[in-house]
């Protein structure tokens, strides 16, 4: 089932009432699949450019990457990667929707203050519990994802009791915690590839429409993961028609935001989701 949902970004309304696509930009050289494709400015602005025509509504902009095994950079350097993309990306686009990909506090705070409007943390606020009062004292939008472990190390036996359960235990007790700090736009995001292994990943696939229980937005971020490749053996760069197919499942299971490397494919599917659902009115 679809709930109807709306983001307060800075005093401008973003409806979820349909579905959207985020469209992932990496301001990083080891991203697992397109590490160093955007490293210049014109290429950066190019590839939003591109984006934003072909349907993203937000723009997700990351500094460091979270890909398993990856190491932490300083915040020095996450910072200097970042805000001057922000920057310069708001002030060519000053209608687009931008999320910084962060779990650090000043990251955050100086991403906000560059013209970002939603703070996405693969944290959940547990590394740097300050970026929760970033977010509740510029009324940003707080997308808390679950994770088990860090990237560094959390593909290394990831073990759960009932994955399900727990990631919805988890999302209960933080949410709590959000809104006691203020913060009320909360998207969660089941962190798929984040501490879990392939069946982990679609026993969360196939209980979306539980974690929408939870009564917030539902991200997910499934395109070209491993949980695509390793069934299908296949490399990230051959995961597009395996993305595209899982992303379907996940609008059924009532998604309302799929973070994506392929803009315009996500965006067909949602069109035919729509079609299909006006077509089949539940």
């Amino acid at each position: 089932m679809q709930h109807s949902f709306g983001l307060n970004c800075k005093g401008r309304l973003l409806n979820l009432s349909k579905p959207i696509v985020m469209g992932i930009l990496n301001c990083t050289p080891d991203s697992f699949y397109d590490g160093n494709l955007h490293h210049s400015e014109t290429k950066i602005l190019l590839h939003v450019e591109k984006m934003l025509q072909q349907g993203a509504t937000i723009i997700d902009i990351g500094g460091m990457s979270s890909k398993p095994g990856a190491m932490e950079i300083s915040e020095a350097e996450e910072l200097q990667r970042v805000i001057p993309f922000i920057e310069k990306i708001r002030g060519y686009f000053p209608d687009a929707y931008l999320s910084i990909d962060t779990f650090r506090a000043k990251v955050a705070e100086q991403a906000i203050l560059a013209g970002a409007d939603i703070i996405n943390d693969i944290s959940a606020g547990a590394w740097e519990p300050e970026i929760l009062d970033v977010a509740a004292r510029y009324r940003a939008p707080y997308i808390a994802m679950h994770i088990q472990g860090r990237p560094a190390n959390m593909q290394q036996n990831p073990t759960y009791q009932n994955v399900v359960t727990e990631v919805y235990d988890y999302f209960i007790n933080h949410i709590k915690t959000y809104t006691e700090k203020g913060i009320h736009d909360i998207i969660i995001d089941p962190g798929f590839g984040f501490g879990k292994t392939t069946e982990h990943n679609y026993q969360l696939l196939a209980n979306i429409s539980t974690l929408g229980n939870l009564s917030k937005p539902v991200l997910v971020g499934l395109s070209r993961k491993s949980m695509i490749c390793k069934p299908l053996g296949i490399h990230p760069s051959e995961a597009l028609n395996g993305s595209t197919a899982l992303h379907m499942i996940a609008l059924q299971q009532g998604a309302s935001i799929l973070r994506v490397h392929d803009v315009k494919e996500a965006v067909e599917c949602l069109k035919l989701f729509e079609i299909f659902s006006i077509s089949n009115p539940s």
